[in-house]
């Protein structure tokens, strides 16, 4: 057989036209049905082609109710509706797909769970198409990419420690909110107003006892607000509203400042060098979706690892100016405690 043949047994995203095989790590988030609904049916609203969910594993977390309660509904629906495969190891469910969404809404196992996804093994090439074409799919090698859902991890250590273990594997890793990828942020980010002077988002911020404060649902805002600010925050201060919100301030060089305000729905605005404009909408998951797939083809991750990476500095440090009353806290002790 051909050598095309044979390599497109390890990786058939190589064959003309054929579906990448997406693996799901963790169902225990609403995600797992939203995004296989978007991928898997052609008539849904959005349907972003290239792709099919095909296996599962379903994880879960016992001592998180979020999770534990949610595993086996997500799961049914999955198996159900869209004839999902299930492994009961993180290695199998590796061995039999292209690329990888890991789910788990719990932030906590994702080190571990990158883990497992790198130690899969690469299946030296055999000695003939023959015997690729004879033991299929179970040859395949450790997944290509990897998307990993919010929160990345529970803490900036672990978020660092999966961008190193990826980087030394060769396996590109990327981890976003959907609100990074509204149309009204990503003009502001295309720089629609020029630099940005200042900014401020609004967004839910329910918490969480095993995660910092704002990882579990602050994320979301605090993404939007480093989506139209961009990296290079030097300080932050955390404090509360005269209605007892939080509400966390970045500064930035230049005497640029960037807001995060809890409240009940996505909104915010941006003010640069060309004027006043909205950001921090949530347009739903399809335009996340969008980008998970072209980072599956490609390779390249829409957003630099840098970036993702201050983003949990910058809310470890929010928690750090609670801990010590609203004083303002230097990302830089930040990184320091973390080990970098």
């Amino acid at each position: 057989m051909g050598g095309l043949l044979a390599l497109s047994l390890f990786c058939p995203s190589l064959l003309t036209g054929a579906d990448l095989r997406i693996g799901i790590i963790g169902c225990d988030t609403s995600h797992v049905t939203a995004f296989t609904e978007t991928l898997n049916n052609p008539q849904a609203k959005g349907h972003i082609p290239g792709g099919k969910v095909v296996a599962a594993f379903k994880g879960g977390s016992q001592d998180m109710a979020q999770s534990r309660d949610r595993v086996e509904q997500y799961s049914k629906v999955l198996r159900e509706k869209y004839g999902v495969q299930f492994y009961e190891s993180i290695g199998a469910l590796c061995r039999n797909v292209d690329v990888v969404l890991l789910e788990s809404v719990d932030g906590r196992p994702h080190l571990e769970q990158m883990k497992q996804v790198l130690q899969v093994e690469t299946v030296p090439p055999a000695a003939n198409g023959a015997a690729l074409l004879l033991h299929g799919s179970s040859l395949r090698s450790k997944p290509k990419s990897v998307f990993i859902d919010k929160p990345m991890a529970s803490s900036l250590h672990d978020v660092r420690e999966i961008f190193r273990m990826a980087k030394a594997a060769g396996v590109p890793v990327f981890s976003s909110s959907a609100l990074r990828f509204a149309k009204d942020t990503q003009a502001v980010n295309q720089g629609s107003l020029g630099q940005v002077r200042y900014a401020e988002t609004y967004g839910p911020c329910e918490r969480e006892p095993h995660h910092p404060d704002l990882f579990w649902y602050g994320v979301h805002g605090v993404e939007a607000l480093y989506t139209v600010m961009g990296t290079g925050c030097e300080s932050v201060q955390r404090v509360t509203t005269a209605d007892g919100k939080i509400e966390v301030v970045g500064n930035w060089p230049g005497g640029r400042k960037g807001v995060f305000r809890q409240d009940k729905s996505f909104h915010g605005l941006a003010r640069g060098d060309k004027g006043e404009a909205t950001a921090g909408s949530f347009d739903g998951y399809v335009p996340l979706v969008a980008e998970i797939m072209k980072f599956f083809r490609t390779g390249i991750a829409p957003v630099p690892p840098e970036e993702t990476t201050e983003i949990f500095a910058f809310m470890e440090a929010a928690d750090a100016s609670k801990a010590k009353g609203g004083e303002a806290v230097k990302i830089s002790e930040t990184w320091e405690k973390s080990g970098r």
